[in-house]
């Protein structure tokens, strides 16, 4: 586990916000799946697998960002707000 851990953090940043991006989808698939017609027990199947896939995406990219990469993205999201805000005013 050391070591899978050892080799996801060495991975790029970049890296990790896309692993991370990922799981959005994989969300809202496990949440619409529900309305396709087939049975319940699918419906079920469907969930658990999407749902873990999303589960597995967020804590991989959370885990190849790290503490530095998580720090570091959300100061870009800081910043791409304050820039957005600014823009939109005007000034």
């Amino acid at each position: 586990m050391k070591k899978l851990r050892k080799w996801l953090s060495g991975l790029s940043f970049r890296t990790g916000v896309i692993v991370l991006l990922s799981c959005v989808p994989l969300y809202i698939l496990s949440a619409l799946q529900f309305m396709l017609p087939i049975g319940l027990e699918a419906k079920g199947v469907l969930w658990v697998v999407f749902f873990g896939l999303a589960k597995t995406a967020q804590y991989g990219g959370l885990t190849i960002l790290g503490a530095s990469g998580y720090r570091r993205l959300k100061l870009q999201w800081v910043a791409w707000r304050k820039n957005k805000t600014v823009n939109r005013d005007g000034i």
